[in-house]
C-alpha cells in the first residue's frame, strides 16, 4: 500500500491547473508550494479551523479561573481586613485575571494547534521522496492520495512524479 502519487510541476499556475483537474476528476489531493497560491487552498478543499473557538474558550476558562481563585482566597480562605476595604474588591483582581486570561488562551492555542495538526509528528510518507524538501524552496507539488492516478498525472505534464510509499 502507498500513501500517494506525488508530483512536481514548474509554476504554481500549472499547479493550480493541475489541482483543479484532480479535483474535477474526484482525486483527494494535497499540495505543497514555498508560498501561498491564490485560490489553492479552495481547491485542496481547505476548511477553517477551530483554533479561534479553542483560544476563545482559554481565555474565557483563564479570566474565570483567575478571578475566582482570587476572590475565594481574599473572600472564603482567608479573609483580611486592611484598611476598611471590602474583602471582594473587584479593582484589585483586574491585572491577575487579564494576566491569567492571556496565559491560558496562549497555551490553549497553542496545544490546539498541536493537536489539529497532529503534531507532533516526527516523519510523514512525503519525507521519502528525495525532492520533496525543495517544496519550501522554490518547487511546486502535488500529491494525489490514489495508488491509480500516475496516468492522469502523466497526462498533466509534470516535471517528476514519484510513488510514495507508505
Amino acid at each position: 500500500m502507498s500513501y500517494g502519487i506525488l508530483a512536481e510541476f514548474k509554476s504554481p499556475e500549472r499547479l493550480l491547473e493541475a489541482a483543479n483537474r484532480a479535483r474535477a476528476a474526484g482525486y483527494a489531493i494535497e499540495a505543497y508550494s514555498p508560498f501561498p497560491v491564490e485560490g489553492l487552498a479552495e481547491i485542496t478543499g481547505m476548511r477553517r479551523n477551530s483554533i479561534p473557538a479553542i483560544v476563545l474558550g482559554g481565555g474565557l476558562a483563564g479570566g474565570i479561573g483567575g478571578y475566582f481563585m482570587q476572590w475565594y482566597s481574599a473572600v472564603i480562605s482567608y479573609p483580611i481586613n486592611s484598611g476598611g476595604k471590602p474583602l471582594h474588591s473587584w479593582p484589585e483582581f483586574i491585572p491577575v485575571t487579564f494576566e491569567t486570561t492571556v496565559l491560558v488562551a496562549a497555551l490553549a492555542g497553542v496545544v490546539g494547534m498541536l493537536a489539529l495538526n497532529g503534531l507532533p509528528r516526527l516523519h510523514h510518507p512525503l519525507f521519502n521522496v528525495p525532492e520533496f524538501h525543495l517544496a519550501s524552496r522554490n518547487r511546486f507539488f502535488l500529491c494525489i492520495r490514489a495508488d491509480d492516478a500516475r496516468p492522469f498525472l502523466e497526462k498533466l505534464e509534470p516535471v517528476g512524479i514519484w510513488d510514495v510509499p507508505e
